[in-house]
């Protein structure tokens, strides 16, 4: 169940988050999708995705789409889910306590670590820095961790811990950070111990250096350093993306993945997407999708995007990737699949 949590502070900053996106039976899976809208290509020269390589899995578990030799994507964002699970988890043995104070100098006063996972802990994002993207479409290397943070916290200061919503990459780096303290572990062997290794999913690593994103199915990512993701990437096939949703709930304790669920609303439509109301939750993305409940997360790089949802409603999990930096045609693609029309 989605349970929505009204708030109505700091609306515009979250409204800019969404509008602005960082088995058995198998048959091959891959449709047409519309040309973008007219605005952003004309604003922002987007590349007009001809190809969305989905996945699907139904309520009977069977995942509509072929694994071997399947391409392999950058997850993106969708790499958020997975660190809010590893926070829960360390916190169900004792490791941490996300509802405790952080100790830590880039944070405010009263910061936990369920702030930084439910963007609430008043964190600006580098997402909004021209510096950034340009060194990126330049291909230099990745700034030192607290070059970036210097950076990004001499940013406009945000409302205190709790007090409204900005979706922040770097509050997301900042928890990989405490996660890996608590686990005395980095986060490339959490996925594969935690996550990867007991759902099964082979296809899924930490994206860690150049190297790692030469085999992806986009040409671009040959000339892209995944260390530019601050929180950091992974990469797999689109049927183990579908599969990581479907798997994740049972790796939590019941609580734990009802907290992850419950969702904070955060506004109502947004223009060619399939939202109607959005929200976030602890680590995902969560509202309706016209009369459709759905959650899970999507993502977006320079040259690539993608969604992995859950419909609870029709029991379909769902995942699309596509090419270009705007989330909206994957999510449209998701949309259609666990609408099952």
């Amino acid at each position: 169940m989605i349970i929505f949590i009204g708030d109505d502070t700091n609306r515009q900053s979250r409204f800019n988050f969404f509008q602005r996106r960082d088995a058995a039976n198998d048959i091959n899976s891959g449709s047409a999708l519309p040309d973008p809208p007219e605005k952003l290509r004309k604003d922002k020269a987007l590349p007009q995705p001809a190809t969305v390589f989905t996945a699907t899995i139904d309520r009977d578990t069977r995942c509509q789409t072929a694994q071997e030799g399947a391409p392999l994507f950058p997850y993106w964002s969708f790499t958020k889910p997975v660190i809010a699970a590893l926070a829960l988890i360390l916190e169900a043995e004792g490791r941490l306590e996300l509802d405790a104070p952080l100790d830590l100098p880039e944070l405010p006063e009263g910061c936990t670590l369920a702030h930084l996972l439910d963007h609430s802990a008043g964190l600006p994002d580098y997402g909004s820095l021209p510096a950034y993207h340009a060194d990126v479409a330049a291909g230099r290397t990745p700034w030192p961790r607290d070059l970036l943070v210097t950076r990004v916290l001499a940013q406009r200061a945000a409302p205190p811990p709790g007090e409204g919503w900005s979706y922040s990459n770097l509050g997301y780096m900042l928890a990989r950070e405490v996660i890996e303290g608590a686990a005395a572990m980095g986060l490339a062997e959490l996925v594969q111990e935690r996550i990867a290794g007991p759902l099964g999913l082979e296809s899924v690593r930490l994206a860690q250096t150049p190297a790692d994103f030469a085999p992806l199915h986009w040409p671009e990512a040959r000339d892209y350093h995944p260390g530019w993701v601050y929180h950091r990437t992974l990469i797999g096939t689109a049927g183990d993306a579908a599969r990581l949703l479907h798997g994740l709930g049972g790796l939590l304790p019941e609580a734990a993945f009802a907290r992850m669920t419950a969702c904070r609303e955060l506004g109502g439509a947004l223009p060619d997407r399939p939202w109607t109301r959005h929200g976030y939750g602890l680590g995902l993305m969560c509202g309706d999708w016209s009369d459709l409940r759905v959650f899970g997360h999507s993502g977006a790089g320079p040259f690539s995007s993608n969604a992995v949802y859950h419909c609870p409603e029709t029991g379909r999990i769902a995942a699309a990737f596509t090419h270009g930096p705007f989330e909206g045609p994957a999510e449209q693609a998701v949309f259609k699949l666990v609408a099952g029309r």
